[in-house]
Formats: C-alpha cells, structure tokens, sequence
C-alpha cells in the first residue's frame, strides 16, 4: 500500500519488535542454560520492554486521541481505535509476567517459556492488524503536521535513550531502510549514529550466552 504519511520508521519499530521475539524464543529455547538467568542481566530484554512501552504509549497518548476528534461520529473507525487500545493494554501484563517468571526462582523456569509465546502471540497479533487496518486510518485521518507531533512526542520521550535506540531500530534493518531513516536525520545524529551509537551497540552483548558475564552485558 502506497501511503501519503512517512511510514518508514513506523515498519521499521515494528520489525524491530518483531526481530527481538525472535530473539527471546531462542533464548527461551537454548539448552545448558537458565532462560531466566539470561534475561535477569538481559540488555536486550530491557531494551524491548523500554521501547515498546515508549511506542505504545505514545500513541495512546498522542495519536488515538488526535483520531478520535477528527473521526468523532464514525463507530466504525473508533471501534478500530479503541481495538488497539485494547491490544495495547493486553500486552503490558505479559511483560510483567515474563518479568516475575524471570524472578521466581521455584517455579519460574516452568513459566517462563508459556509467558513469551502469549507475549510474542499477542504483539505479533497486535503489529498484523496495526499494519493491516490501523496504518490506513492514520494515514487518511492525520495531516502531516500530526503525524510530525507523534514523532516528535516518541523522541522525547526516548530522550537521552536515543543512543540506543536509533541502533537498536536499524539492527539487522535493509540498507535501503537504514539510509531512508538516516536520510531524515540532522547530520551529527547520522555521523553520531555512524562513529559512536552503532559500534557501542555492536559491542554489546544484548543476551549473554553460556559463561559470559553478566556484567558484560549490563
């Protein structure tokens, strides 16, 4: 689909969500290890949750309500919204249920597999039908100007994270991603990211494996 809005990192936040799903199952599936050890000292992990608590809020915050005075007499559309609202919140209690599997050092280990397929079932549910209907309807219902607002908000409140989070977004992205996002950016963010942010990340090991140290990854 072909859209009038600047959907580029929107798509490139989801398949980032998505790559670290990835990750955590084959975390949760290696074997000579304790999934909940890796994840108590997990870089990765934090780095998941952080973002996309700052992704889905924002757009709680910022864009359904924007939607939702313009689209005011139409159920139809603000039944979409209020589904990825629903969604949204569905998803935080899983968090917190990896979270304290993680910690349960009697029964955890038993839990702690079911919890991030519910989780990876319920985000990748949540991203399809964002991608699918609500992509749309921000598209037809937001000027430019909104959807430069939700952008902004979703910077700021990644704040001084930006280190982190520019090269976490373009980890493992297409080039033709990463350069349409850099392209975007002022240029000591691109030679920030290029020199400084990008290698830093590299060097950072975001699930320690069997017999590294937790503190190398904290």
């Amino acid at each position: 689909m072909t859209y009038t809005l600047n959907m580029t990192m929107m798509f490139a936040v989801h398949d980032a969500l998505r790559r670290e799903l990835e990750r955590l199952a084959r975390v949760a599936a290696r074997t000579g290890d304790d999934p909940r050890r890796v994840l108590r000292t997990a870089v990765g992990w934090e780095l998941f949750k952080k973002f996309l608590r700052v992704h889905h809020t924002t757009e709680d915050d910022v864009l359904w309500p924007a939607m939702r005075h313009v689209l005011a007499g139409r159920p139809d559309d603000l039944a979409l919204l209020d589904a990825m609202e629903e969604e949204h919140a569905a998803i935080d209690p899983l968090l917190a249920a990896v979270d304290a599997a993680v910690l349960d050092r009697e029964d955890g280990a038993g839990r702690l597999g079911d919890v991030l397929d519910a989780l990876a079932t319920r985000l990748r549910h949540h991203l399809r039908h964002e991608e699918a209907e609500g992509l749309a309807l921000i598209d037809a219902t937001l000027s430019p100007e909104q959807w430069a607002e939700f952008g902004r908000e979703h910077r700021a409140r990644i704040g001084d994270d930006a280190r982190r989070y520019l090269p976490w977004v373009l980890d493992e992205a297409s080039d033709e991603t990463v350069a349409a996002i850099l392209a975007g950016l002022p240029a000591e963010i691109r030679e920030a990211y290029r020199d400084v942010w990008r290698p830093a990340y590299a060097a950072t090991p975001l699930y320690p494996s069997p017999g590294e140290s937790p503190d190398a990854a904290a």
